[in-house]
């Protein structure tokens, strides 16, 4: 993959699933919204089995892992399809683990200290989380500086309203959002809906 996973879109769906069958028609109403790209969470029992459906019948759209926070996690979403991957937080050995896939990654990192050890590794695209907990926009302000060469995905806490103060600053290429698949959507599959906000995000950059 040439193209960067900051520039595809300017909000990645982060998605957190708890019923298989909502995996597909999710993913399709993220595509028909105009964000080909989804993060599933691996907080539930059904998400590498979600990963393999979408990466199965939705091939449009670009299917990752997130909550990457053991390295065995890795290679379980390799093999279950993912095609990128992020981490909140980052070790020697889950970054080896993840390099190791092959796979474009987001390592991530909430201090200065973390993303000078990730620059240190070879890094200069990372996620920032949790974003709003960890000095949100004014956070990434003061870092730019003193480390230019670093681009973020923020994450957490951002929501419609604050996205657009992050995409406006020179190192962030896109923001992660849990806001375009509330849960109750989930639960009505009002799928319409997440068409809706998926469409509203892509106006934000």
């Amino acid at each position: 993959m040439t193209e960067s996973l900051l520039d595809r879109v300017p909000v990645v769906p982060v998605v957190v699933l708890h019923d298989l069958d909502h995996a597909v028609p999710v993913a399709r109403a993220l595509v028909e919204g105009g964000l080909p790209v989804i993060e599933l969470t691996l907080r539930t029992p059904v998400a590498l089995d979600a990963i393999e459906a979408i990466a199965t019948h939705v091939p449009e759209i670009l299917v990752g892992a997130g909550t990457i926070v053991a390295p065995a996690q890795a290679k379980d979403a390799l093999s279950a399809g993912a095609q990128f991957l992020v981490s909140p937080g980052t070790t020697d050995a889950l970054a080896a683990a993840m390099q190791e896939t092959g796979l474009p990654h987001l390592p991530g990192a909430a201090t200065v200290s973390e993303v000078l050890r990730l620059r240190e590794l070879g890094y200069t695209e990372m996620k920032f989380f949790p974003a709003e907990a960890s000095g949100g926009v004014d956070f990434l302000k003061s870092v730019g500086s003193p480390v230019p060469q670093a681009r973020f995905c923020p994450t957490g806490g951002i929501t419609a309203s604050s996205a657009s103060s992050y995409l406006a600053l020179p190192n962030v290429g896109c923001v992660g959002g849990s806001w375009l698949t509330p849960p109750d959507a989930l639960l009505d599959k009002d799928w319409d809906r997440v068409v809706r906000l998926a469409t509203e995000a892509t106006y934000l950059r």
